[in-house]
């Protein structure tokens, strides 16, 4: 054979093994591909696109934060990670731990902002807040220095207690300490804000006040807000025999408002101190980390956990994929549709949708309760409880990112 017709068959082999190559590359890229629970909003492209532009965005943020705000002198700076509250004009600080425990705890959902700055009272760091006060107990171990105050048993000593009871037997939770019982919306509520730890025993009965259903606790008031309930999930609740909860039906009352005015201490807002900022959520780079394993989400603020919430991943077949991705898009409410194979799913009113990959979102559910019990049965999305996915979509951003892994 000549070297000519060597030099082409050689080339002919080339060509054909690279063509190979990339139809093996092709469809081993295709089969990587998430499967996807619902039809993406956007294409890969503009996903992409809406996730840099937010990340960068963000990021720009971060950087101008950084930077000196005006003429100030180092020695003037807060030697503690200090933010300011235009809502109420008062700082939180880490000086006490009051900013991580207010950042881990529930945020504005559960204590309100700032209404005074730290002070002393009997001797003790404390900060009140709209519907707590915070207390610095040095004399404990360092996880449990930040206390909330007791100001729910300090208001039933100015109003009067209620009559306690005997232990009822109507499949209520008892508490022998303070002879109160919880139950339905306000022990979900108490139970998942923080229980024991963060609110106390109870200290009546779910009572009625100025035609609201309230009941007290050592450190807190829970009120219940029926107006608040989305109306569909409501139906679907009766029509399915479980409770479908949503953010605003149980809220906390203002009593550290309410004991700050009755003890005269001064809760008029301040002028934010140089080198302070003023509070986002954006401060600390945000980001969501879903385990497959044991169904559950962690949503942290730089390293600081301040969110968990029990999940139900892909069932076999529609696995969720394992990545880093960033939400991309979002939606309060969305009807959501989609086909594999010969299965096709149309799914009305679905709220809090945050779409994460391709189809695959993080969003509320309320066709079942079965979240963090191991039981995977969506088609690849992060099912959620509806308040749960309320917060979340509350607190994240196009481009936060979320990474998933077993």
């Amino acid at each position: 054979m000549s070297t000519r017709r060597i030099k082409l068959a050689t080339l002919l082999l080339l060509t054909m093994l690279l063509l190979a190559a990339g139809i093996g590359w092709s469809r081993a890229a295709d089969a990587r591909l998430p499967t996807a629970d619902f039809v993406a909003p956007l294409s890969g492209s503009a996903a992409r696109a809406a996730v840099q532009a937010a990340q960068t965005s963000e990021a720009q943020f971060r950087a101008r934060l950084a930077q000196p705000t005006g003429m100030v002198h180092a020695a003037q700076l807060p030697t503690m990670q200090t933010v300011y509250f235009p809502q109420t004009g008062h700082h939180v600080s880490n000086r006490s731990g009051f900013l991580n425990f207010w950042r881990a705890n529930g945020q504005v959902g559960t204590f309100g902002y700032p209404i005074t700055e730290e002070l002393v009272e009997q001797g003790r760091i404390v900060q009140y807040f709209e519907r707590a006060r915070l207390e610095f107990h040095p004399e404990l171990a360092t996880e449990q220095q930040v206390q909330l105050g007791l100001i729910g048993r300090e208001m039933l000593a100015i109003q009067g207690t209620p009559d306690g009871l005997d232990d009822p037997q109507n499949g209520a939770r008892y508490f022998p300490e303070t002879r109160h019982t919880l139950s339905g919306t306000f022990a979900r509520a108490w139970e998942k804000r923080g229980g024991l730890r963060v609110f106390g025993f109870p200290l009546s009965e779910t009572v009625d006040e100025q035609g609201r259903s309230v009941q007290y606790f050592e450190r807190a008031k829970l009120v219940y807000l029926p107006e608040q309930a989305n109306a569909f999930l409501a139906g679907q609740a009766a029509m399915r025999g479980f409770p479908i909860d949503t953010l605003g039906e149980v809220q906390l009352s203002d009593l550290g408002r309410q004991l700050a005015q009755l003890r005269s201490i001064n809760i008029a807002p301040l002028p934010q101190l140089l080198g302070t900022f003023i509070w986002d959520p954006a401060l600390w780079e945000r980001r969501i980390e879903v385990n497959l394993s044991e169904q559950w989400l962690s949503a942290y603020e730089g390293d600081l956990l301040v969110y968990r919430a029990p999940v139900a991943t892909g069932r076999d077949g529609f696995n969720t994929p394992v990545g880093e991705y960033a939400i991309y898009s979002k939606y309060d409410e969305q009807t959501m549709a989609g086909c594999l194979g010969d299965e096709c799913w149309t799914v009305p009113n679905i709220p809090w949708v945050q779409y994460v990959v391709g189809g695959v979102a993080l969003h509320g559910t309320y066709w079942h309760n079965a979240h963090g019990t191991g039981v995977r049965m969506s088609h690849g999305c992060i099912n959620l409880r509806v308040d749960d996915a309320e917060w979340l979509y509350k607190w994240a951003a196009v481009g936060t990112r979320v990474i998933i892994s077993y």
